[in-house]
């Protein structure tokens, strides 16, 4: 009877904790929707590398002075920022830090290179079917348990993201290409949701995108010297863009979605940014007229319906006891 009566007194804590979460994450995927097009402008300049470099780059200065100046300030309050626990960190800690750092860098640098040979929608597509690798290494991993509910959803997504995908099954060798490395960069990206999962135990979000980000920087910097040349932009357009995306895809929209990760469980975050190719269509037909079809808005509603059903299930959550 007790526990019945602890479960009520919590349930309208956790439809809060769920709605506020379900909020940062949709602004989240906006921010995060403008990365294609930021990199398109960028690569008129600089190379997939070197607009990586740039993106880290740009976050680790901002954020890290930012960071420095809090600490400074507010010595107390920073360190309550910094560390949600107060034992030493342990190897496997460590270990998950420098993760977080290649697997984002090499997500990042195989999305970039897609974008070179294909189109935005195309290779947002491929790179968000991150759910499937997301889920399954949750599963073979952490021990994760799916409902029904969820799977249901995750693949009634998943048929729309196919769908999406069949008009360019026709396409050139030169988008085969492009959508390989846009595929790669999905398996990527679903190991990063699961390391910052983790890692969201312990640190902040601040915090985890700062290793992210300065280990990746400090990766890419000789291999942008080496193969291409050139560490920064030339013209305007290119610096607003790298800034665009340092500051508002990695900034605001990165950071977003691992905070949410305290809440939301990363299979979830997964399956819902695949509205991502949503905004980030629209944005290219505003500005460089690509085309959207039927069987495209056939596709986004078909996703919009999965993700629909999946937000409902107890697998989009984490458990009540592992956040107490």
């Amino acid at each position: 009877m007790a526990e019945i009566i602890e479960l009520k007194l919590h349930r309208p804590l956790i439809v809060k904790s769920k709605l506020t979460a379900g909020l940062t994450l949709c602004l989240a995927l906006v921010s995060v929707s403008f990365a294609p097009i930021f990199i398109r402008f960028s690569e008129t300049d600089l190379g997939a590398n070197g607009t990586v470099f740039n993106r880290l780059l740009i976050f680790a200065l901002v954020f890290g002075t930012g960071r420095v100046l809090s600490q400074r300030l507010t010595a107390t309050a920073s360190s309550r920022e910094e560390v949600k626990g107060q034992d030493p960190l342990t190897w496997k800690q460590w270990l998950l830090l420098l993760a977080v750092g290649l697997s984002s860098i090499t997500t990042l640098g195989l999305w970039a290179i897609s974008l070179e040979y294909t189109s935005v929608a195309k290779s947002m597509l491929l790179n968000n079917l991150t759910p499937v690798f997301t889920s399954l290494g949750a599963w073979l991993c952490l021990g994760k348990r799916f409902d029904e509910k969820f799977l249901l959803g995750m693949s009634i997504a998943l048929t729309g993201a196919l769908a999406l995908g069949l008009e360019d099954l026709q396409g050139s060798e030169e988008h085969l290409v492009g959508d390989i490395y846009a595929l790669l960069s999905a398996v990527f990206l679903g190991i990063y949701f699961l390391i910052v999962e983790q890692l969201r135990h312990r640190f902040s979000a601040t915090t985890i995108l700062l290793w992210r980000c300065t280990i990746g920087s400090l990766i890419l910097l000789p291999i942008v010297l080496m193969r291409e040349g050139q560490l920064f932009p030339t013209s305007l357009p290119c610096w607003l863009a790298v800034i665009g995306l340092g500051l508002i895809s990695e900034g605001l929209g990165q950071r977003l979605i691992a905070d949410c990760m305290e809440q939301l469980s990363s299979s979830f975050i997964a399956l819902f940014l695949l509205l991502e190719p949503i905004i980030s269509a629209m944005l290219a037909w505003l500005i460089w007229s690509e085309g959207l079809s039927s069987t495209t808005w056939i596709g986004f509603a078909v996703i919009l319906t999965g993700i629909y059903l999946a937000q409902s299930s107890s697998a989009a959550v984490h458990n009540l006891d592992t956040h107490t």
